[in-house]
C-alpha cells in the first residue's frame, strides 16, 4: 500500500503523513502551549511540514471548548482532544 500522497503546496507526490510537535496560541492569547504527536503532512520534494485543515480546526474548537488553564506548557494531541468540554460544539462556527 502506497501511503504518499499529493502535497498540497508543490503538488509532488513526495507528501506523507507523520506525527511531531506545533505550537498554538491559545485562544485568549495569554501563552503558546506545544501540542506534541500531532498529525502532520511532510513533503520529501519541497521541505513543507503542515497540518491539515481537519486537524487544525479540530485544535482550535477543543481550545474553544475546554478549560484551558488545565493545560501545562505542552500536551500530547490524543490528550488535549480527550479533554473534557465545557460545551458540546462550537457554536460561532457556520459549517
Amino acid at each position: 500500500m502506497n501511503n504518499r500522497f499529493k502535497c498540497q503546496w508543490c503538488e509532488d507526490l513526495q507528501a506523507y503523513r507523520s506525527n511531531g510537535n506545533v505550537l498554538w496560541e491559545l485562544p485568549d492569547g495569554s501563552k503558546a502551549i506545544k501540542i506534541s504527536e500531532t498529525p502532520q503532512i511532510l513533503c520529501n520534494n519541497c521541505g513543507i511540514v503542515y497540518t491539515e485543515e481537519a486537524i487544525t480546526i479540530e485544535i482550535e474548537d477543543q481550545l474553544l471548548l475546554i478549560e484551558t488553564d488545565q493545560l501545562g506548557d505542552e500536551v500530547s494531541y490524543r490528550d488535549l482532544v480527550k479533554m473534557e468540554r465545557k460545551l458540546k460544539r462550537n457554536y460561532f462556527r457556520f459549517d
